[in-house]
């Protein structure tokens, strides 16, 4: 199931496949704080020694708590436990996180992934009338960053050459196929920088992609064969062949660390380049990616 597919209006928040709360549903809320805020910082500032102030440092974002305050529950008294049940059981501790998607107004649903830190259902003596308030939810993202819903992919092959016009000329002239650049634009809409994963298919030898903005390049010395797969995940920093079997260590020396090939906010130009002689058409990448929110 797609993340956020039980969302349709704002004030819609959903949680991992199954727990919808907001309008239409028994669970109402109120309040929500830590969606909208920046999160905690880390910043690596040094104060100086001889001046005041400090040398200003790289800013590093924590983990994201979000909490849903103020819930109300309401169900007719015969279903009261089995409604509450249902939270129970979608909000149950799990190490796994999974998606958290919020609408909230005219700029739509955004993702998150998180898992539960806190659940609470007081008990009053409104419950046996079929009425909870002061409910709440509390979730930790690991990836402070919001995404959008939809993945994006941008797909590219190997730079080749028109074929020109055929011989002997006739009319209307026939100027071929046009040729790959190599090149593929990408576009993030959001104001973080998003982590791709990258999929590299064969045959090609010595695959590569470079930023043209940021002048950063992945660059793997194997050769993959037609039906090879390369999987570059820069958010988790893995490099996998076939979806089973490491390859990082195939990192030539003109690679940047993987974890730190981003994609800015704005348009990006990447290319996709070869080993010499490697220029199988049928050679291609694909950029997988989400819009990034902070």
């Amino acid at each position: 199931m797609a993340p956020g597919d039980k969302v349709t209006r704002p004030g819609h928040v959903q949680f991992g496949d199954d727990l919808l709360l907001g309008p239409g549903t028994p669970y109402r809320w109120r309040s929500l704080t830590g969606w909208e805020e920046l999160p905690a910082l880390d910043s690596g500032s040094v104060n100086r020694a001889d001046a005041h102030g400090s040398y200003p440092g790289r800013l590093l974002a924590q983990a994201r708590t979000i909490t849903l305050d103020d819930v109300i529950v309401r169900a007719p008294r015969r279903t009261i436990g089995s409604v509450v049940q249902a939270l129970n059981t979608a909000t149950a501790l799990d190490d796994t996180e999974q998606p958290l998607v919020i609408w909230l107004d005219d700029r739509g649903p955004l993702l998150s992934f998180a898992r539960v830190l806190r659940r609470a259902v007081p008990i009053g003596n409104g419950y046996q009338l079929g009425t909870i308030t002061g409910a709440a939810v509390q979730w930790e993202a690991s990836d402070p960053r919001r995404y959008d819903l939809i993945e994006r992919v941008a797909p590219g092959r190997l730079p080749s050459s028109e074929p020109g016009l055929g011989w002997p000329l006739g009319w209307p002239l026939a100027f071929g196929t046009p040729g790959s650049t190599g090149t593929l634009s990408v576009s993030n809409l959001g104001d973080a920088h998003t982590h791709p994963v990258i999929e590299f298919r064969g045959p090609v030898e010595r695959p590569s992609l470079t930023n043209i903005e940021t002048g950063d390049t992945l660059e793997y010395d194997l050769p993959l064969a037609a039906g090879d797969l390369l999987t570059v995940d820069t958010g988790s920093g893995t490099v996998t062949l076939n979806s089973t079997a490491s390859r990082l260590y195939t990192a030539t020396a003109r690679s940047v660390p993987e974890q730190t090939w981003t994609l800015p906010p704005g348009t990006s130009t990447l290319t996709f380049r070869a080993a010499p002689g490697s220029t199988d058409p049928t050679a291609s990448v694909a950029v997988r990616y989400r819009s990034a929110h902070w």
